[in-house]
C-alpha cells in the first residue's frame, strides 16, 4: 500500500557522512499554504517505530531518525553497518574489525550501540521483527544486505513496553523493499589510498507489481579485503610513532620467533631489588644470529634488548569479509480486506583476521624441554660442561600465525497474514504471523599448538643410526611422524627461517605440533504473534487509538568450541561448549488519548500509554509500562516528552555458558609499584615483600603499569541465577518549524537512561580488590576454594575464575540537537544537515558498595560530542555532496611522560585521588561525493570518505581496538566508485 498525503512534508537534507535523512517538520503546513483542496481524501495511518498504533502524524512522543532508500545511495558507506555506526547516536562498536585477538562466535558481525550503553541494548528489528541472536544477545546488522533495504528509522528511547527486552537504549528498524516495479542493478568499488583494503559490492534488485500483489527479489555480493597492521604508521608498533610523536620504548614482546632459555645459568647483574637491594641477574639466553648451532650453548648469548619482536607486523589491522545475500518478499492480496506476506532472506559471511604466530612459554604449560632431549643445549647429550638440566624456554610460532575465519550463514523466514476492517466509522488493522531466524556458524582457527605433541616433542630424542634426530631413546624409540602413536622433534631454540635443525620451519614439525580447531554454533528463534490496532471511540480532539497484541517466542542456541580447547590440551583459550534456551508469553496493550485540539495553546495535546508483560520460564515474569505526551501550543512548535519502563533479560551465553579461558586485563592491589594496598599487612599474608605483578611485554618481566594483561589465562563462565537488568528512561524536546523561515527544522531532546541490576562480568580486579582492599573475606573464594589462588613462594595468580553477576548501574544523560535546512535557488538546490549527541554524563558501577561510580564520558571511546554536519547541492543531473564526522577530544592514562597534559588530574570517581592523564584532542574527518545522473538511466557516483587523510592521535588505551588506535576511526583515505543501472 503506498502511503500518500500523510501531510505537508518536505525533503530536508543529508544526514552527515552522505547519510540523509527525512525529517518531517512539527508542522510544515505553518511553513507553505496547502494545495487547494481536491476531491475528498483519506489520509492514510502507517505505523512509525516506537509504536503499534496507526497514525497520520509522523511526528510521535518519542524522537525517531529516519534514513531512506535516496538517502544510502547517496554517501559513501556501503553496508548497513557503516551507515548506522556513522550517525552520531551510536557508540563504539562493540567487536571491533581492529582486533585481531577477538575470539567466540560472533567475531565477523557488526553489532550497533545507541548511547554506548551495549550492543546488546539495542534492539534491532526487520520489518518490525526482531533480528535473530547471537547466544550472547548480539545482532549482526552486518547479515541485512543494504540492497534490500529501503528505510531505516532510529528510535532514540526506550521501547520495551512495545517490543519486549533489550530495547532499552533503543530500537532500529530496517524496512525493506516491496512493490518494486523493474530492474535494478548497483556496483561499488573503493580501495584505500595506500592500495589495500579494496571494497567491492554488487547488486541486483528486480520485481513486478499487479492487481493482486507484489514479488521483490535481489541479491548482493561484498567483498572487503583485509588490511595489514604493518601497513599502517599507528600499528606497525605496539607503541607507534608518527612524525608527530616521538618514539616510545617498549611495547615489544619477549617473547619472540628467535627463541631462548628463560632458565639457564645465572648471567650478569640487570638489576637490582627495589626493597632489599640484592642484585638480579639474567637467565635468560638467545641462539646468535645468524649461524648458531642451537644445540652448543657456547653459540648462545645472555638475552638482550634487541631480542623481541613487534607482533603486529604479522597481524591484520582490519579484517576481511565476505558476504553473499539472496533476499525476496512478496505480497498477495487474498482479497480486499485480507493480504498474505512473507520475507525470506539467506546470508552467507565469511570473515578473516590473523595475529601473530602463539607466544608459547613452557614454564606456563609445564612442557619444559627434556634434560635427555637431543636438542637441549644444557641436557646431557651436549657438550656443556656445567650442571645438566632440563630447560625452560619461550618461542612465538612465528611461522605458523594464528589464524580465525569465521563462517555463518543466516537464514530468516516471516510469514503473515493481515488486513483491515471497520466498525461504524472506526477502522481496525489486524497481523498474526510467524517468524523464524537460525544463524548457523563455524569458525576455523590455526596457529594454536598441541600441549600434548609439545610434550612429546621436546621429551626425550635421540640421534639415530640413520642420523636423524628420533623421539624416545636408543632402547625405546618412538616412531617419527605425526599420526597416531607417533612423534616428530622439536627444536623451540631455532630461530625463524632456519631449516634442517628441527625447527618451526620444518612442514614435519609443524603438521605434528599445529592441528587446526574448529567450533560450531546455532541459535535459532521462533516467534508467533499477533497485533490489532485502531479506533476505540471518538472524542472532541480526534479519535483514541488503541493497540493490542501476544506474542511467543523460544530462543535456542549452543556455541560448541573445538575438542582441543574444550579439553584445555591445545594454546587455545580453553573452553566449555555453551547450549540452552528460555521461551516467553507476553501480552501488550497500549493507547493514544487526544486531549485537546485546535485551541488556543494548544493545537494539539496527546497523551500515549502502553504496558507489557513478559513471563519467561528462567527468572519469572516482569511488566513495564510507558507514558508519552505530545503539545504542539503552536502551529510551528512541538514539545514532547516521553517516560518508561525497561529491562534485558538474560540470554543463553548468561545462563548457559560453558567456563572458558581468557588473557585478562587486570590490576593486583598487592603489586608494590602499581597496587593499591601494596605491602600492606592482608597481602603479605599472601605475597612475599616486593612483590611484583608478573606480564609478558612489562621490563624485566613485571608490569609495566595497572591494567595489565595476565601471562596465564583466567577461567570465566556463566551463572544460573541471573535476572533481568531493568532500567528507566526519560526524553523531552522540542520540534521547531519557524513559519519566518521556510524550510528550517530544529528539534532538541534531552535524554536520560539509568540500568539498574545490571549483568556484569566479574573481573579479575574486583575480586582482588575486593578481598584485598575492602576487606570482603567472602570475595577471597567468590566462586569456591579455587577462586583466584596464588604461588606460595613468588605469590604469582596460578588460577583465578570468576563468573557474570547483577551488580550496580549504569547511566547516560545528554542531548539530542539536529537542524536541517532546504533551500531552493536558481543555482541548485542546497541542503544542509547538522545532527549532534551531546553526552553530558556517562557513568558505571559494577559491584553494589558505597562509593563513586566510574566516570566514562571523555574516556576511551566514549566521546563527549558526536557532530555530522552535511552540505548538498543538487541541479539538473548532477549531485555532490560534502560532509564531516567529528568525534570530541578524550582522556588517556599517562604512558609517557611527555604525553602527559594533565599530570595532576584528580578523577572524579576516584574521590580526589590524582590519576595524571593525557588529554587527545577532537578528531573531525571529511568525506565528499559527487554524482551524475546519465541519459541512459543511469547514476554514476565517485567520492572519498576522509578525502584529507587525516588520522586521530594514538590512544595508548586501545579502546575498541588491538592496537593503540581508536576502533571506530576511518583508517586511511577511502576512494569509491558507485554505478547504478536502472532498467
Amino acid at each position: 500500500m503506498i502511503n500518500r498525503n500523510l501531510r505537508p512534508a518536505m525533503r530536508l537534507g543529508l544526514l552527515p557522512a552522505g547519510i540523509a535523512v527525512a525529517l518531517v517538520p512539527a508542522l510544515a503546513g505553518a511553513q507553505e499554504a496547502a494545495p487547494a483542496p481536491q476531491d475528498p481524501t483519506t489520509l492514510d495511518r502507517i505505523e512509525v517505530t516506537g509504536s503499534r498504533i496507526r497514525q497520520v502524524d509522523l511526528e510521535t512522543a518519542a524522537p525517531v531518525l529516519q534514513i531512506s532508500r535516496e538517502d544510502i545511495e547517496q554517501q559513501g558507506f556501503n553496508s548497513v553497518a557503516d551507515i548506522l555506526q556513522n550517525i552520531s547516536a551510536a557508540g563504539s562498536p562493540a567487536i571491533s574489525r581492529t582486533s585481531p585477538l577477538s575470539s567466540g562466535e560472533a567475531v565477523g558481525g557488526s553489532y550497533i550501540d545507541l548511547r554506548n550503553l551495549g550492543a546488546d541494548r539495542t534492539l534491532i528489528l526487520v520489518n518490525g521483527k526482531r533480528l535473530g541472536i547471537t547466544n550472547d544477545g548480539l545482532q549482526d546488522v552486518a547479515s541485512i544486505p543494504a540492497a534490500m533495504v529501503e528505510r531505516i528509522e532510529v528510535l532514540k528511547d526506550g521501547a520495551s513496553t512495545i517490543y519486549g527486552s533489550d530495547a532499552i537504549a533503543g530500537v532500529i528498524n530496517i524496512i525493506t523493499r516491496q512493490n518494486f516495479d523493474g530492474a535494478e542493478a548497483n556496483a561499488y568499488i573503493g580501495q584505500y589510498g595506500q592500495g589495500d583494503g579494496t571494497r567491492e559490492q554488487y547488486s541486483f534488485v528486480m520485481g513486478n507489481t499487479g492487481d493482486k500483489g507484489s514479488v521483490t527479489v535481489g541479491v548482493e555480493f561484498t567483498e572487503e579485503d583485509p588490511v595489514w597492521a604493518k601497513d599502517r604508521w599507528f600499528s606497525q608498533a605496539r607503541f607507534p610513532t608518527d612524525d608527530k610523536s616521538p618514539a616510545r620504548p617498549g611495547g615489544l614482546s619477549g617473547i619472540s620467533q628467535w627463541g631462548s632459555i628463560v632458565d639457564g645459568p645465572r648471567g650478569s647483574v640487570i638489576g637490582y631489588d627495589k626493597v632489599t637491594g640484592a642484585p638480579i641477574y639474567n637467565y635468560s639466553y638467545t641462539l646468535n644470529r645468524p649461524g648458531g648451532d642451537a644445540t652448543d650453548f657456547s653459540d648462545f648469548h645472555e638475552t638482550a634488548a634487541d631480542d623481541v619482536t613487534n607482533p603486529n607486523l604479522a597481524s591484520t589491522v582490519y579484517s576481511g569479509v565476505k558476504r553473499k545475500s539472496v533476499f525476496f518478499n512478496g505480497v498477495y492480496d487474498i482479497s480486499d480486506d485480507i493480504r498474505f506476506e512473507s520475507d525470506v532472506l539467506y546470508t552467507d559471511r565469511e570473515s578473516f583476521a590473523q595475529n601473530a604466530g602463539y607466544p608459547y612459554r613452557s614454564d606456563a604449560f609445564g612442557t619444559p624441554m627434556s634434560i635427555d632431549s637431543y636438542y637441549n643445549p644444557l641436557g646431557n647429550q651436549s657438550d656443556y660442561a656445567g650442571e645438566k638440566q632440563a630447560i625452560n624456554f619461550w618461542r612465538r610460532g612465528w611461522e605458523v600465525p594464528r589464524q580465525v575465519q569465521n563462517n555463518l550463514t543466516t537464514f530468516r523466514f516471516t510469514g503473515e497474514f493481515a488486513g483491515a476492517f471497520q466498525i461504524a466509522d472506526k477502522y481496525w488493522d489486524w497481523d498474526a504471523g510467524y517468524l523464524y531466524n537460525q544463524n548457523k556458524g563455524t569458525q576455523i582457527s590455526t596457529g594454536n599448538l598441541s600441549l600434548a605433541a609439545v610434550e612429546g616433542a621436546v621429551g626425550p630424542s635421540f640421534l639415530n643410526s640413520q642420523g636423524v634426530v628420533q623421539c624416545g631413546t636408543a632402547d625405546n624409540p618412538i616412531p617419527l611422524g605425526f599420526g597416531p602413536g607417533a612423534c616428530t622433534p622439536w627444536n623451540p631454540l631455532v630461530p625463524d627461517g632456519v631449516t634442517g635443525q628441527g625447527g618451526l620451519a620444518d612442514p614435519g614439525v609443524q603438521a605434528y605440533l599445529y592441528l587446526p580447531g574448529q567450533a560450531l554454533s546455532e541459535t535459532t528463534t521462533k516467534t508467533y504473534y499477533a497485533n490489532l490496532a485502531g479506533s476505540l471511540f471518538s472524542l472532541p480532539a480526534g479519535d483514541v487509538g488503541v493497540a493490542v497484541g501476544i506474542e511467543h517466542r523460544a530462543e535456542d542456541g549452543y556455541f560448541s568450541p573445538d575438542a582441543l580447547a574444550q579439553t584445555g590440551t591445545s594454546t587455545d583459550l580453553a573452553s566449555g561448549p555453551t547450549g540452552g534456551g528460555y521461551a516467553l508469553d507476553e501480552a501488550y496493550i497500549e493507547f493514544l488519548v487526544p486531549i485537546l485540539a485546535d485551541v488556543p495553546f494548544a493545537q494539539e495535546l496527546s497523551i500515549s500509554l502502553a504496558s507489557r508483560y513478559s513471563d519467561y520460564d528462567t527468572f519469572g515474569d516482569t511488566t513495564n509500562s510507558k507514558f508519552g505526551f505530545t503539545w504542539k501550543p503552536l502551529d510551528s512548535l512541538l514539545v514532547r516528552g516521553t517516560w518508561s519502563e525497561g529491562f534485558r533479560a538474560p540470554t543463553v551465553a548468561d545462563l548457559y555458558g560453558g567456563v572458558g579461558q581468557s588473557f585478562e586485563y587486570y590490576t593486583d592491589p598487592c603489586d608494590t609499584e602499581f597496587g593499591a594496598v601494596g605491602g600492606s599487612e592482608r597481602c603479605l599474608a599472601d605475597v612475599p615483600v616486593g612483590y611484583r605483578q608478573p606480564a609478558n611485554d612489562g621490563k624485566d618481566g613485571y608490569a609495566d603499569g595497572p591494567d595489565t594483561q595476565t601471562t596465564i589465562p583466567f577461567l570465566s563462565g556463566s551463572n544460573a541465577f541471573l535476572t533481568p537488568e531493568t532500567s528507566e528512561s526519560q526524553t523531552l524536546g522540542v520540534v521547531w518549524s519557524p513559519s519566518f523561515a521556510q524550510n528550517l527544522n530544529m528539534s532538541l531532546d534531552w535524554f536520560n537512561i539509568r540500568i539498574e541490576n545490571t549483568i556484569v562480568g566479574d573481573s579479575p580486579t574486583d575480586i582482588l580488590d575486593d578481598c584485598y582492599v575492602r576487606g570482603i573475606e567472602s570475595r577471597c573464594d567468590a566462586l569456591g576454594p579455587d577462586a583466584f589462588v596464588r604461588d606460595p613462594v613468588t605469590g604469582e595468580i596460578t588460577s583465578l575464575a570468576f563468573g557474570g553477576r547483577n551488580a550496580g548501574f549504569q547511566e547516560t544523560e545528554g542531548f539530542d540537537f539536529d537542524l536541517n535546512y532546504r533551500m531552493e535557488t536558481a543555482y541548485g538546490n542546497f541542503g544542509l544537515a547538522w545532527l549532534n549527541t551531546y553526552v553530558s554524563k556517562s557513568e558505571l558501577k559494577t559491584d553494589n558498595l558505597e562509593g563513586a561510580p566510574q566516570q566514562l564520558n571523555g574516556f576511551g571511546g566514549n566521546f563527549r560530542l558526536r557532530s555530522n554536519a552535511s552540505l548538498s547541492w543538487d541541479k539538473g543531473d548532477f549531485g555532490a555532496t560534502w560532509s564531516t564526522r567529528y568525534y570530541s577530544g578524550v582522556k588517556e592514562e599517562c604512558y609517557f611522560d611527555d604525553r602527559c597534559s594533565l599530570p595532576n588530574y584528580a578523577a572524579p570517581d576516584t574521590q580526589g585521588n590524582i590519576v595524571p592523564m593525557n588529554e587527545l584532542g577532537a578528531t573531525t574527518f571529511h568525506d565528499v561525493q559527487v554524482r551524475w545522473n546519465a541519459p541512459w538511466n543511469a547514476t554514476i557516483a565517485v567520492g572519498a570518505n576522509n578525502v584529507f587523510e587525516h588520522y586521530a592521535s594514538p590512544n595508548y588505551d586501545q579502546p575498541n581496538s588491538g592496537y593503540s588506535y581508536y576502533g571506530g576511526f576511518d583508517i586511511g583515505r577511502m576512494v569509491y566508485m558507485k554505478y547504478q543501472q536502472r532498467f
